[in-house]
């Protein structure tokens, strides 16, 4: 995602007659395309019907350890948090997050994600239902 700033860089070079307009369009794209998959938004696009699904996110402390977290949310605000998230994503974490992407993508359902961190023990499953 293309930060604020580098927007209102790219905007002021515009102004100042730095660059064209169509540079600068052209450099927002780059600076978009810039970004890992995991990283790229979720945006539905217009005039596509609504996702009915709930992501489910357990968190056990180890395999069959004490929940720690079970949330529900709706599709709709897994989209706006993973926007959000993106820009925490770390390399360790991308290709989990890039797989729930992917599955939210292609209409999956059921366990979308298993994991078992190796740092902090934690259990992390993730479910589409």
């Amino acid at each position: 995602m293309v930060t604020s700033e580098e927007r209102i860089t790219v905007l002021n070079m515009i102004e100042e007659g730095k660059i064209s307009i169509e540079d600068g369009a052209n450099l927002l794209s780059t600076l978009e395309d810039r970004q890992s998959p995991a990283r790229r938004t979720l945006r539905r696009p217009p005039g596509a019907p609504r996702d009915l699904r709930m992501l489910r996110i357990r968190v056990n402390k180890g395999r069959g350890g004490k929940l720690k977290v079970n949330v529900v949310l709706p599709m709709a605000l897994v989209d706006a948090g993973l926007n959000i998230a993106a820009n925490y994503i770390d390399e360790d974490t991308e290709e989990h997050a890039a797989a729930l992407i992917e599955a939210i993508r292609s209409g999956s359902t059921g366990k979308v994600l298993d994991y078992l961190s190796e740092v902090d023990g934690e259990h992390v499953q993730v479910f589409i239902e």
